[in-house]
């Protein structure tokens, strides 16, 4: 049976937001399961950002990332050996990898450039799962996890805007998604 990854990330941000552009990773957290949801391994790392070290107050409350938790992370250009590592044993089974709406797979595609990394997500089909949701439930337009997750009858679990929370919920909808 084909296995799912699924994607989040945290990045720098402002109030009001930046471009993807001037954005950087702080977090990446990933869940392989099973086509029926079931986590079946595991990543998270946070990410020292490069460009713009120090994280807005803004950015802190917002994931409850700590300035002492990116200071004490590695960068990425030593972290994402790392997850291609994890990710290795797993790779022939994947189906493809998932993410809540577009942006996680266009930062990995800027962050890949920019900090020039090679990566085997490159190879794997990328589902937009929050539009795979709006059509699986015949939304006029695509809404958040958290919505998304009441209009399943789930909750959210865990903490908000953490990547690994936020994939694990996500992967929770799979079943809907995948189901029609």
């Amino acid at each position: 049976m084909p296995h799912w990854l699924v994607i989040d990330l945290e990045a720098t941000t402002e109030e009001g937001g930046w471009p993807v552009e001037d954005m950087e990773i702080i977090e990446i957290g990933a869940t392989l399961v099973a086509a029926d949801g079931r986590e079946l391994d595991h990543f998270q790392r946070f990410v020292r950002p490069q460009r713009r070290p120090c994280l807005t107050s803004f950015c802190r409350e917002l994931t409850h990332i700590s300035q002492a938790q990116v200071d004490g992370a590695a960068p990425l250009g030593a972290i994402w050996p790392q997850f291609e590592r994890w990710l290795a044993p797993y790779r022939d089974k994947l189906a493809g990898w998932g993410s809540w709406g577009d942006y996680d797979r266009r930062q990995f595609v800027l962050e890949w450039q920019r900090h020039g990394l090679q990566s085997s997500l490159e190879r794997l089909a990328h589902v937009n799962l929050k539009q795979r949701f709006a059509e699986a439930r015949q939304l006029k337009r695509a809404v958040g996890l958290h919505t998304a997750l009441q209009l399943a009858g789930l909750s959210f679990q865990g903490q908000q805007h953490r990547a690994l929370e936020d994939a694990r919920n996500t992967a929770r909808l799979l079943p809907l998604i995948f189901a029609h």
